[in-house]
This record gives structure tokens, C-alpha cells and sequence, in this order.
């Protein structure tokens, strides 16, 4: 009976012995498959954050580097200038001096693309659009414009005055041209007159509807004192909108997408 008890005994062990074996390696399994499953999620995890990173970067948008140019520009008689909604210079002399015709040049910096904008004024007395009023040279006065931008770092001309320049008028006088000679102008001569309009100075804005420049010859635009000053490249033209006398003040853009 002892010996039947151990031998039972025995066989009880032996399978607990199995049995825990059996557990053991489940678990040891379980978790080599975890670790396998954890270490793969972390691959994906590593992978999918490289992947997130490099999108980032590629997203991101690619700046140029700001370049330098120089302006050169002639009106008769004033200007002013903007690059990518930016002033960046203006005529030095007065557009109340008298006769004030002369050449500058504007040093700035920009990256592409530029939008060139300007001001343009033909001088006037008032809203007759007149000058010299009271004396014996009362007169309609001419306008004219020619400008020619430079990337100095390669020294090439990127922009020019041509017919792709829009403008819009916004005075223009005398409307009937026979005041010209009243002695009363400021009762005789009629005007139309419209504000600028907003933010008409960046890239966003939309001048489709502007009206594209008109070139005009040499001898067309007088006098041109400081004209000659500057070597303008064959491509730069004088412009203005369709009336040198009566277009007195003139806004100007020009889109350059790339040097």
C-alpha cells in the first residue's frame, strides 16, 4: 500500500512537472510574440515618423535667397515705387517743382517673383489739370515714364517699361481740352478723379482689368531732361496710358515670375 501511494505519488509530480513546463512556455512564447509585436510597432512607429519628417521638410515652402537690384527711372514728373508691396524709393524732387525732369536710381533688395508697382505723376497746378495757370504758357502738361530694373548680382536686366504694364488712371484733366486756354479754368475745366484702390500695391492683387500701357516714341514725350543720363536697354520703352496731357496721375504694375 506504501509503495502504491509513492508510486501515485510520483506520477502526480511528473505531470505537475509537465503541466508547468507546458504554462512556462506558453508564457515564454506570449511574450517572445509581445516583444516581437512591441518591436514591431516600433519599427512602424520609427518609419512612420521618419516618413512624417521628411514630408515636413518637403512641405515646407522653398524661400530664394534676397537678391540686390538697382532701378533705374525717369518720369516727367514724379514716381514712386514699390517691389512686392514694399516701398522701396521714390523721385527726390519735389512733384511741385517746377519743370522737374530728372533721372534716379533705386537700390533695393527682393526675392522672385516681383511685382513692380508704381506711382506716376504728370505735375498739375490743381485739378484743371493745368500749369503755368495766369500767364501766357497756361498749358496742359505731358506725362511720361521709362524704367528699367538690374539684378546686380548677375548684372541683367529683369524688368522694363513696355505694353505688358497695366495702369489705371485715377485723375485725369481737363476733360474737354478747349479750357486749356480759358481765363477762368477752375470754373471751365472738369475732372474725373477715383481713389486708389485698397492694398493695390502685392502680389495678390488683380489688375486684369487695368488698362495696358501705351508706348510712345522719343519724340513724343518732351522734354526729357535727365533721360539721356541713363543707357536704357533697347527693351525698356516710354509708356503712359492713351493721353500724355489729360492722364495725369497713373498707377502702374508689373508681375516678374522669375530672373
Amino acid at each position: 500500500m506504501l509503495l502504491y501511494v509513492r508510486y501515485r505519488a510520483r506520477q502526480m509530480r511528473q505531470r505537475l512537472s509537465v503541466h508547468a513546463m507546458q504554462i512556462f512556455g506558453a508564457v515564454a512564447v506570449a511574450a517572445v510574440l509581445a516583444g516581437g509585436c512591441s518591436t514591431g510597432e516600433d519599427a512602424a512607429s520609427g518609419s512612420s515618423s521618419s516618413v512624417s519628417t521628411a514630408s515636413s521638410v518637403d512641405s515646407a515652402p522653398q524661400q530664394d535667397a534676397p537678391r540686390q537690384f538697382t532701378a533705374d527711372i525717369w518720369a516727367d514728373n514724379w514716381f514712386s515705387l514699390y517691389v512686392n508691396g514694399k516701398l522701396v524709393g521714390e523721385d527726390s524732387v519735389p512733384i511741385t517743382t517746377e519743370r522737374s525732369f530728372n533721372a534716379e536710381r533705386i537700390s533695393f533688395e527682393a526675392t522672385y517673383p516681383l511685382t513692380i508697382a508704381m506711382v506716376a505723376k504728370d505735375f498739375k497746378e490743381n485739378d484743371t489739370g493745368l500749369e503755368y495757370i495766369g500767364t501766357s504758357r497756361q498749358q496742359m502738361g505731358d506725362g511720361g515714364l521709362i524704367a528699367q530694373i538690374t539684378d546686380t548680382s548677375t548684372g541683367k536686366v529683369v524688368a522694363t517699361t513696355g505694353p505688358e504694364w497695366r495702369g489705371l488712371v485715377v485723375q485725369r484733366a481737363p476733360l474737354d481740352t478747349a479750357c486749356e486756354n480759358s481765363a477762368t479754368p477752375e470754373t471751365d475745366c472738369t475732372f474725373e478723379s477715383v481713389g486708389e484702390p485698397a492694398d493695390w500695391t502685392p502680389p495678390s492683387f488683380d489688375d486684369s482689368k487695368w488698362t495696358p500701357a501705351t508706348v510712345f516714341t522719343e519724340d513724343e514725350v518732351q522734354p526729357k531732361e535727365g533721360y539721356l543720363s541713363v543707357t536704357w536697354d533697347p527693351s525698356a520703352k516710354l509708356i503712359w496710358t492713351s493721353s500724355l496731357t489729360q492722364d495725369n496721375t497713373i498707377l502702374w504694375r508689373r508681375s516678374i515670375t522669375a530672373e
